[in-house]
């Protein structure tokens, strides 16, 4: 397996635990795919992700940049340690109203310290719809809540 390949257990647990995590589960987010330093998530959108305007709110946006650059950023880091984001920085581009979000994530710089993300939302037509970039500082001690310890990254 090459080396920047991730292990397809890492992959699964992640995203059976991410996906039924409370925050996901509200936005009806999902982790579709994670490879080394890249993300995809998904949002089926419903009434609930909307705005009194009838606009997808920028809050939803804001998370999916969020969620998108993390996950892609995550598995670089070491064991013992967890990410947190410190800045994001979202650009709305287009409005959208239904259909589904689909998100892309890749880490741009990944330090001893601080990492750098960024996503770019698009809708099912393949219409950029927003772009953002995330700073995520890493800490000692934040794990994934429901595993003790994940499969390890690579085999």
């Amino acid at each position: 397996m090459a080396e920047n390949q991730l292990n397809p257990k890492y992959k699964e647990a992640v995203a059976k635990v991410v996906n039924q995590s409370p925050y996901f589960s509200l936005l009806s987010m999902e982790i579709k795919d994670l490879k080394w330093g890249v993300s995809l998530l998904e949002v089926q959108l419903e009434e609930k992700h909307l705005q009194p305007f009838g606009n997808v709110h920028g809050g939803v946006m804001a998370s999916v940049v969020d969620a998108a650059t993390f996950w892609a950023t995550f598995p670089q880091v070491e064991n013992g340690m967890g990410l947190t984001t410190v800045e994001i920085k979202v650009n709305y581009l287009a409005p959208v109203q239904k259909g589904k979000l689909i998100a892309g994530g890749r880490c741009i710089k990944m330090g001893k310290t601080l990492a750098l993300g960024e996503a770019f939302v698009r809708d099912e037509g393949e219409r950029l719809i927003a772009h953002g970039t995330s700073t995520m500082m890493v800490l000692p001690g934040l794990t994934v809540q429901g595993y003790e310890e994940l499969p390890p990254v690579r085999l």
